[in-house]
């Protein structure tokens, strides 16, 4: 048994666990049986011969905890954040990697914090009410013992954000337990338990909100707008998507779930101190944040039906309350109805049984919504294992779905119901219709067929059109998420995509890094292997009859194109010429990671017809660039592998297209990374928060985890040098950024005493700004600290480092290089037309 609240489990406790879990039969008895009671005992029992005094309940809740950390950090591998990692995940890995990974249900997190917070808030055994978990305890307890149960504590039962929990969908509703008391409230002593708040799908395993987390929720939840929302909002998805969206700008990555959860619980917990304050004989006592969450609710009623629980996500079994007035019974339905029973003190007798028969109602309607809740979650599951499956028996089956323009997402209908209009256009290797459904978008319907020569070569080659798909939507997601305009908006199915509707600007616009092909046939005396640097940008107007002739800038200029109402010009040709080297050199550097050379790239540009912009429009598949592995010629993989066929046989065309599933197996990895990295920041003082706020916001846009710390160098050297060990120990690199103002000591220190890149971004003042960036910029002998006075700056500059190893974060800095380079182009392109 626990000595205490509070005392977790040690890393020897831990791996003891592991190794009893580890064991096959205790695998397959946890693997196979619902009521484990048993096993955890047997669990405690073989414990305690390897000196480690756990009960079976403890070991149960540690079980759960470590479960479903590893299939949080599993779900997060399997999606392509290799950053998330956590103790023991290989052991884990090892005895769990067989099951199915799925992103757990808040409902099954929320179950394990609740158990964990349980045993870690109970000194005895005696004192405290057991709570049944199953709907069968709960039946099975007897009326008399319920009623001579002098409840101390109880468990909260955090909302499950992952059901449905709007008063349109009564069959979910979560339930929590609740326990019945008798005269007995709770002692002040143990309030702080009674009402700690278990936050329910953080994002990441343990995460909880800090107090600079909290006071922006409550400043957002101030707004007069807001509480108007809220309270007269039923469902409350949008309204909280909005919160969610205002806390990023302020550099706080929560989702719309947390922030209603967080909400709930706060409300919960004011409410709650409200009516316990208002007990006789009861001092008064503030939570956190008291102050700020009285001034924004305290002209709301605190009526019966309000305090407790918010909407349907909490469910009382039943509450008695008892003063030395009278005795009065509160029920709540599940149509939230409240509906008081008055009693009379003198008539104990009939009370008694009244009571009785409530709380047997009670019992009974626990019973059956527990049942239709776990049948949800048991179909949900299923669709979940049915997903899974399709997922991992065909890979091209992946939907891709970045963030399309908002006029494409607007009425974008389920796939079953998509409608195609007329075509617009057809291609040697695909078909473009319009989608009635979504005005300003087209399907592009990709064909089994491939060409060479202009069409003077044509086979079909079954399944090309899956795989072309396939190549196309991943390279056009990870451009996309890079910060590259693109016409794509979503994989629409295995041989099909959407696309914004653009005007195709007639020109090829080809990239070399490798002289090679046509190059060598244009440019006598050149040799094979010859590198571009840069690479090289060439332009071939698209014109079949007369084999694509190439063309110069001011062939293009002088053209005097116009599509949906832009006219090319020297700025278009310039932004397009610099796209393309841009796109070049972000599929290059993706490609290195799997040992692949990037020879060249073939691409094209269209005009969205909606917003008026240049955007990377057509397709990216294998028929657009030269690939060699390992940068060897003969085993290249591309389209060319069918150009140097010299007889189109059945067999040569089963090699072109092991060549092409090659590719599209391997264009998947471009979207993931192995490389890890965080930075820290240090900050001397809570004043420089929101200073440190700006960078944790600028590294979340390169997709980098950021952490935030407070400590002096002055005033606690110890404790700073020990913050450091704890980054340098777990082996993820990491780029410390130091924020002290006056007397910067904080990023020297750190300098001298980590091998890890450290970066000063002093929070300058006004008044004595000048004299205190000399305390980051003079340093002593042997230390390299640069210094940025922009948040900005310390986010990009770890980005930098970062890029050196990890292509999606490089992609997101070349991408801001070429879009800063983009506005400013356009910038003076209009300064012009307003001065002329």
């Amino acid at each position: 048994m626990e000595s205490g609240a509070g005392k977790h489990w040690t890393e020897e406790e831990v791996k003891a666990l592991l190794s009893v879990w580890s064991e096959k039969n205790i695998r397959k008895q946890l693997h196979g049986t619902l009521r484990n009671k048993g096993i955890f005992i047997y669990i405690a029992k073989r414990l305690q011969e390897l000196g480690v005094c756990r009960d079976w309940k403890q070991c149960r809740a540690k079980y759960k905890n470590l479960k479903y950390e590893y299939r949080t950090v599993k779900y997060a591998h399997n999606s392509g954040d290799v950053t998330k990692t956590m103790k023991f995940f290989h052991d884990l890995d090892a005895i769990l990697r067989y099951e199915p990974v799925t992103q757990l249900a808040a409902e099954e997190n929320g179950r394990c914090s609740a158990t964990e917070t349980q045993l870690n808030t109970s000194p005895t055994t005696d004192s405290t009410q057991e709570i049944p978990e199953d709907e069968g305890d709960v039946a099975n307890s007897t009326l008399a013992a319920l009623e001579a149960t002098q409840i101390k504590k109880e468990t909260i039962d955090i909302d499950d954000d992952s059901i449905s929990t709007t008063s349109e969908d009564r069959s979910c509703t979560p339930v929590a337990k609740r326990m019945v008391g008798t005269d007995n409230h709770i002692p002040l002593e143990e309030a702080q338990n009674h009402f700690k708040v278990i936050t329910v799908n953080d994002t990441g395993a343990g995460k909880h909100w800090s107090d600079n987390e909290v006071r922006a929720l409550i400043n957002i939840w101030s707004d007069e707008k807001i509480q108007q929302m809220l309270e007269g909002a039923t469902r409350n998805k949008e309204i909280f998507e909005e919160i969610a969206r205002r806390l990023m700008k302020r550099g706080i990555d929560r989702d719309w779930k947390q922030c209603r959860t967080k909400y709930k619980n706060l409300k919960y917990e004011y409410r709650a101190l409200q009516k316990e304050n208002e007990h006789l004989g009861n001092p008064r006592r503030k939570m956190r944040f008291y102050d700020e969450i009285d001034s924004i609710l305290r002209r709301q009623p605190l009526g019966p039906s309000s305090w407790g629980c918010e909407s349907s996500s909490l469910l009382s079994v039943g509450e008695v309350t008892a003063n030395t007035g009278s005795l009065s019974i509160k029920r709540k339905t599940w149509n939230d109805e409240v509906s008081p029973v008055p009693l009379k003190k003198s008539a104990s007798e009939n009370t008694i049984l009244h009571f009785q028969k409530l709380l047997t109602e009670r019992v009974h309607t626990v019973t059956e919504g527990k049942k239709l809740l776990l049948e949800r979650l048991c179909k949900q599951e299923e669709m979940q294992d049915l997903n899974r499956t399709q997922l991992y028996a065909d890979p091209s089956a992946i939907q891709q779905v970045p963030a399309p323009a908002p006029a494409a997402v607007a009425m974008a209908p389920a796939a079953s119901d998509l409608k195609l209009g007329k075509k617009v256009n057809e291609g040697k290797t695909k078909e473009v219709y319009e989608l009635p459904d979504m005005p300003g978008c087209v399907l592009m319907q990709s064909k089994d067929q491939i060409t060479a020569g202009n069409a003077a070569r044509k086979d079909r080659m079954e399944g090309k059109a899956a795989i072309s798909n396939t190549t196309t939507s991943c390279v056009f997601q990870l451009l996309q998420e890079a910060g590259i305009k693109t016409a794509f908006v979503r994989k629409q199915s295995d041989t099909a995509f959407i696309a914004a509707h653009c005007e195709m600007i007639p020109i090829e616009w080809v990239c070399r890094r490798i002289a090679t092909g046509s190059f060598l046939k244009r440019n006598p005396g050149v040799k094979e292997g010859y590198k571009f640097y840069p690479p090289k940008i060439e332009m071939f107007y698209k014109d079949d009859a007369n084999n694509d002739p190439q063309w110069s800038e001011e062939q293009l200029i002088e053209a005097k194109f116009c599509f949906a109402g832009l006219t090319i010009g020297q700025t278009e040709v310039d932004i397009m010429a610099r796209s393309t080297q841009a796109i070049f050199e972000i599929l290059e550097k993706s490609w290195q990671p799997q040992n692949c050379t990037l020879v060249d790239l073939k691409i094209e540009f269209g005009v969205n017809i909606l917003t008026k912009e240049i955007v990377l429009a057509d397709v990216i598949d294998n028929d657009s660039w030269r690939l060699w592995p390992s940068g060897d010629r003969s085993q290249q993989k591309d389209k060319q592998s069918y150009r140097d066929l010299k007889e189109v046989t059945p067999e040569a065309l089963q090699m072109v297209k092991r060549n092409f599933e090659w590719v599209a197996e391997r264009v998947e990895l471009l979207l993931k990374t192995k490389s890890q990295g965080r930075v820290v920041v240090l900050m001397g003082s809570p004043s420089d928060l929101s200073h440190c706020e700006k960078i944790k916001k600028a590294c979340a846009t390169f997709g980098i985890p950021c952490e935030l710390r407070v400590t002096s160098a002055h005033k606690g050297p110890d404790e700073t040098l020990r913050i450091k060990a704890e980054y340098e120990g777990d082996g993820i690199p990491t780029v410390f950024v130091a924020v002290a103002g006056r007397s910067n000591g904080l990023g020297p220190v750190m300098s001298g005493n980590t091998a890890y890149p450290v970066v000063n971004c002093p929070p300058l003042s006004a008044d004595w700004g000048t004299q205190d960036v000399w305390s980051s910029l003079r340093l002593p002998s042997g230390l390299g600290c640069p210094t940025t006075l922009s948040p900005e700056g310390a986010a990009q500059f770890a980005a930098q480092i970062f890029g050196l190893n990890n292509h999606l974060v490089w992609a997101k800095l070349r991408s801001n290089m070429l879009n800063t380079w983009i506005s400013l182009k356009q910038a003076d392109k209009k300064l012009r037309e307003c001065t002329l």
